[in-house]
């Protein structure tokens, strides 16, 4: 069994940071360091998600 995360679990995480991306960006006062590092979260789960993804091909 490997170390790494599962890839549904990586999947339900990217999409937590999508929902708090957009709950972030529909208060009045957008906090735009916050939604800039939940973006790179997520960029960086989507790019664990790829490789992850093709590795099981």
């Amino acid at each position: 069994m490997s170390a790494s995360p599962d890839l549904a679990e990586l999947t339900e995480k990217h999409r937590l940071l999508d929902r708090m991306i957009e709950e972030e960006l529909s208060r009045p006062a957008v906090d735009s360091i916050k939604v800039n590092s939940l973006k790179l979260q997520k960029l960086r789960l989507k790019d664990q998600i790829a490789r992850l993804s093709r590795g099981k091909q």
